[in-house]
């Protein structure tokens, strides 16, 4: 080997991290997140700042987008009454050199004031050895969507909302009422079931949004609003 490979051989095993020293496993992956979220009912900021990047963002199920003061900041203690806790479940990771890909689900407990409501996320985070520590530099949290609880209704109006309904010429949705439920069905797609949520409310299971029912003056439904994000798509009963 000659003195010049010598010295480029030293200058390139220099300028790499120690693969030794940056190596993570999954496991460590999901420890580090685990002690993040049990941080979080307490309110305790310390993990948030050790563990993110001064350079991080982050993107919460809120559609809120944050830098790591204002993640930081936005840690606190839940209130007096409130309780709960976020068990990690389901990781799967992706480690390449010196970056980390971590994606999982979150179970959530809450208790408020004796009562018990649970919430499922999914967050997948994307962490990086740098400076001799492995921080998250960029980390997204979703919540999974969840049918509202159906209510109870008088089903004898459902047959105020049967009809043809028109979006466009052409393009009509039929709802029916068949067996004590209501039914919608556009085209050749399967009949969704309309399920009640209050009085002119319903729900189809799994989709997120309402379908609603307008009446007029006279009483008649003339409308089927198709309620998606606050933003309306109307259609109008057709004779």
């Amino acid at each position: 080997m000659t003195l010049l490979t010598t010295f480029s051989l030293v200058a390139f095993l220099c300028s790499c991290p120690s693969r030794n020293h940056a190596a993570i496993t999954q496991a460590e992956l999901v420890r580090n997140t685990q002690e993040l979220l049990d941080a979080t009912a307490p309110g305790d900021p310390a993990p948030w700042v050790k563990y993110f990047a001064d350079d991080s963002m982050y993107f919460d199920e809120k559609g809120r987008s944050m830098d790591k003061t204002a993640l930081v900041k936005d840690v606190s203690p839940l209130p007096a009454g409130y309780s709960g806790s976020i068990k990690l479940v389901s990781p799967r990771s992706n480690i390449q050199g010196d970056t980390a890909v971590l994606s999982y689900d979150l179970d959530e407990t809450e208790t408020i004031f004796g009562q018990n409501l649970t919430a499922r996320y999914h967050g997948t985070d994307t962490w990086m050895y740098r400076n001799g520590k492995w921080q998250i530099l960029a980390s997204q949290m979703l919540r999974y969507y969840e049918d509202p609880a159906a209510g109870k209704v008088d089903t004898e109006k459902f047959a105020a909302y049967t009809g043809t309904y028109e979006l466009a010429p052409g393009i009509t949705q039929a709802v029916v009422f068949r067996e004590g439920k209501l039914y919608a069905k556009r085209g050749e797609r399967p009949e969704a079931e309309l399920i009640p949520e209050a009085c002119d409310i319903f729900f189809r299971k799994g989709v997120e949004g309402r379908m609603l029912f307008r009446h007029e003056e006279s009483g008649k439904v003339d409308i089927m609003i198709d309620r998606r994000n606050n933003e309306d798509v109307v259609w109008k009963r057709i004779e």
